[in-house]
């Protein structure tokens, strides 16, 4: 199938992913455009995966201050090498990480970084929630789950829906720019102060 360079550059400047990697997703959806980021999408999952094995050491400290003054965000975003971490798209990347950690205000990173004390206590609450409007116990274990799932998308940066794309979520929007810069991009931490 022959596909318009045109398409192939407006894919990559929508998606930030290499020119020949458009260019198969494009040819695999057949030119259809909605298809062929979905595909990229999932290209940049495999990607991540692929590099979760490598090491992050270098990396940019980003900090976010609101308009009002009252909020401030320091994020820390790792990345395998000091070139990515001067590329203006990984810079960009970190600062719409702090603009959502000062937006949405995370406790942890991601799930595992929830300590174990406080999962069980959010899990006792819901239990109790549940069994004062009295739910059936045989599916008291799905929705449970359901309701602790819905709790890390408040709790977790990596669940949370992206801000400038509620479509996906922040670790989705990550792992398109691990396609795209190459590299293993790892959120090592963050700070949020408020007034």
């Amino acid at each position: 199938m022959n596909i318009d360079t045109n398409l192939i550059t407006k894919l990559r400047k929508q998606t930030g992913a290499g020119m020949a990697d458009c260019r198969e997703a494009l040819i695999e959806a057949n030119g259809d455009m909605e298809k062929a980021i979905e595909i990229l999408r999932k290209k940049g999952s495999k990607i991540a995966t692929k590099r979760s094995g490598k090491e992050a050491s270098e990396g940019v400290i980003v900090s976010y201050i609101h308009s009002n003054n009252k909020v401030g965000v320091l994020v820390e975003l790792n990345c395998e090498t000091d070139f990515v971490a001067r590329n203006e798209e990984f810079k960009k990347l970190a600062y719409d990480l702090a603009m959502q950690v000062a937006a949405q205000s995370p406790l942890y990173v991601s799930q595992d970084d929830v300590p174990a004390d406080v999962l069980a206590k959010e899990k006792d609450i819901i239990k109790e929630q549940l069994a004062a409007e009295g739910k059936n116990t045989s599916m008291l274990y799905k929705i449970v789950e359901g309701k602790i799932n819905k709790w890390y998308e408040e709790v977790c940066l990596l669940n949370q829906p992206f801000i400038k794309n509620e479509d996906i979520t922040i670790e989705e929007y990550i792992n398109e720019k691990i396609a795209s810069l190459g590299e293993k991009v790892v959120v090592s931490g963050f700070c949020r102060k408020e007034i």
